[in-house]
């Protein structure tokens, strides 16, 4: 069974009342990386990335930013 690599970006910018504009400003990173990330539109995913967004958003635990789900169908 495939399974498909979910970020959950998004979700977490909106719990804490964030948008990606305050995301980039905290992290120093791309405006297009950020929006890729959020909206699941990116191949590759940096590890210096997830590093800067996880330090941004105080989160030690990497499977709340990606998890692996099973794709829709």
């Amino acid at each position: 069974m495939s399974v498909i690599l979910k970020s959950n970006i998004g979700e977490l910018l909106k719990q804490k009342g964030w948008d990606q504009k305050r995301l980039v400003e905290e992290t120093g990173l791309n405006p297009r990386t950020i929006s890729e990330l959020v909206n699941d539109k990116t191949i590759r995913i940096n590890k210096n990335a997830l590093e800067k967004i996880a330090d941004a958003l105080n989160i030690e635990d990497i499977s709340e930013i990606i998890q692996f789900k099973k794709p829709d169908n």
